[in-house]
C-alpha cells in the first residue's frame, strides 16, 4: 500500500497525470476531425507538458532550496531533465511551420513562471484573472489548434467552435483548483473564487459548461460523440459542485484532472462498441 502511494504521488507530482490529460484532449480532437494519429507531435506535447508544468511548479523551489532538496524532488528533477532531452529530440522531427505555431504558446508558458512584470517581480501566474485565461489558452492551442494546423486542416467555423469549447472547458476544470487554493493564495492574487465567492464560482462554471454543451451540438454532427460528451459533462458538474476549500489531497490533482482522460475513454468505448 505504501509503495502504491509513492507511485501515485510521483505520477501526480511529476505531472504525468496532467500530461496524460493533455494527451487525451489531443486524441479527442483527432477523433472529432478524423485526423490521422501524429505520434511525433503527440509525444512532443506530452513531454512538453511534463517539462513545462514541472518547471512552473519546482523552478522557484529548486532555486531557494537547492542543497536541501528532498529525495522525491531530486527524482522529479532528473525525470524532468530526461523528458526535456527527449522533448528536444522530438522537436527536431517536427516541421518548421508547426514550430512557428508552437513558439507563441511555449512563450506564454515560460512567461507564466518567469517574472517579467512590475520590475521583474511578477509573472503571469501572479495576475489573478489572467492566470486562468493563459492556462486555458495554452491548453486550447496545444490540444486543438496545433494538431489541426500540423495536419494541414483549414480553420473553419466548426474548428473555431471546438477551440472555444476547449477553452471554456479548461476554464471550468481549473475552478476546483482555485477553490482549493483560496486559503493558500496571497491576498493580492484575485482568483475567481476570491473575487466572487465559491458559490458564485460554481454557478459561473455551470454557465460555461452549458455554453460548451450548446457548442457541442452546433459543431459536431456525429451522434457517436454526443453520449460520451454528456457523460463527461455530468461528471464535470458533479466534481465542480462538490469542490470545496478543504479538499482531499487527490480531489483536484487526480479526479478533476482525470476528466479529459475519462472523456477520451468514453469515446473509445462507444466507438468500439
Amino acid at each position: 500500500m505504501k509503495l502504491l502511494k509513492i507511485v501515485l504521488d510521483f505520477y501526480i507530482n511529476a505531472s504525468i497525470h496532467v500530461a496524460l490529460s493533455v494527451f487525451a484532449f489531443i486524441k479527442i480532437t483527432e477523433f472529432y476531425f478524423y485526423l490521422p494519429e501524429n505520434k511525433i507531435l503527440n509525444i512532443f506535447i506530452f513531454l512538453g507538458t511534463i517539462t513545462g508544468y514541472n518547471f512552473i511548479k519546482y523552478a522557484g523551489v529548486a532555486k531557494l532550496h537547492h542543497r536541501s532538496l528532498t529525495k522525491s524532488l531530486k527524482v522529479i528533477q532528473l525525470f524532468s531533465l530526461g523528458c526535456f532531452i527527449a522533448l528536444c529530440f522530438f522537436l527536431s522531427k517536427i516541421s518548421l511551420e508547426t514550430i512557428y505555431f508552437i513558439v507563441p504558446f511555449s512563450l506564454l508558458t515560460i512567461l507564466y513562471a518567469v517574472p517579467f512584470l512590475s520590475g521583474f517581480e511578477k509573472n503571469l501566474r501572479q495576475i489573478g484573472y489572467l492566470k486562468i485565461v493563459v492556462v486555458a489558452l495554452v491548453w486550447s492551442g496545444f490540444t486543438v489548434l496545433i494538431p489541426l494546423l500540423d495536419a494541414g486542416v483549414n480553420i473553419t467555423l466548426p474548428i473555431i467552435m471546438l477551440l472555444l469549447q476547449r477553452f471554456l472547458l479548461v476554464l471550468v476544470l481549473i475552478l476546483p483548483f482555485d477553490i482549493r487554493d483560496v486559503k493558500y493564495d496571497a491576498i493580492s492574487l484575485q482568483t475567481i473564487p476570491k473575487k466572487i465567492g465559491v458559490v458564485n464560482t460554481k454557478k459561473a462554471g455551470i454557465l460555461l459548461l452549458i455554453i460548451s454543451l450548446v457548442l457541442e451540438y452546433l459543431f459536431s454532427d456525429a451522434s457517436i460523440t454526443k453520449m460520451p460528451f454528456m457523460m463527461f459533462f455530468f461528471l464535470t458538474i458533479i466534481l465542480l459542485m462538490r469542490a470545496k476549500k478543504d479538499q482531499s489531497k487527490y480531489y483536484s490533482s487526480f479526479w478533476v484532472e482525470a476528466l479529459p482522460i475519462l472523456w477520451w475513454l468514453f469515446l473509445l468505448g462507444f466507438h468500439n462498441f
